[in-house]
């Protein structure tokens, strides 16, 4: 199981998995609201980094993932609402 969440993949129900912060954005997101592309961990990752004072094994690596798809995902809106780079 992923610990990481992006916004638009969430469903109602979920809002134990990710919290109530995120649940809104997915919520938002779900509805057509303009939400800017994201990702939270899981309430359980947060919890076993709380237990283990630091990341779990595999949390690390998702979060990594993640932010590379994000940046390129931003990127590539970038690229479509300003031709160049400023």
């Amino acid at each position: 199981m992923s610990n990481v969440m992006w916004f638009e993949s969430y469903w109602e129900g979920m809002k134990p998995e990710v919290g109530g912060k995120a649940a809104s954005l997915g919520e938002m997101t779900g509805a057509g609201l303009p939400v800017p592309p994201g990702f939270t961990i899981t309430t359980e990752a947060r919890r076993e980094y709380l237990a283990q004072g630091s990341a779990p094994g595999a949390l690390r690596g998702q979060v990594a993932m993640a932010l590379r798809q994000l940046e390129a995902s931003t990127l590539s809106i970038q690229a479509r609402v300003s031709p160049r780079p400023r």
